[in-house]
């Protein structure tokens, strides 16, 4: 297996266990306040600019 395929096998592995865990979060929240999960735009928002971040900052460690 070469090295595009193993960061592709890893990056899908982390991202999938990653959103895994996110929902787990929310479903416990949910639980915790005895409501059905709700995400606002706002909290879309915050949510997309974290993973931009998160990208960016991988983006940056990649290319030194």
């Amino acid at each position: 297996m070469n090295w595009k395929t193993k960061t592709l096998i890893i990056g899908t592995t982390v991202g999938a266990v990653t959103g895994l865990l996110a929902a787990i979060l929310i479903m416990q929240r949910a639980e915790k306040n005895e409501t059905t999960p709700k995400l606002s735009a706002g909290e879309g928002v915050k949510i997309g600019m974290g993973v931009l971040g998160v990208l960016r900052m991988l983006a940056d460690i990649t290319s030194h």
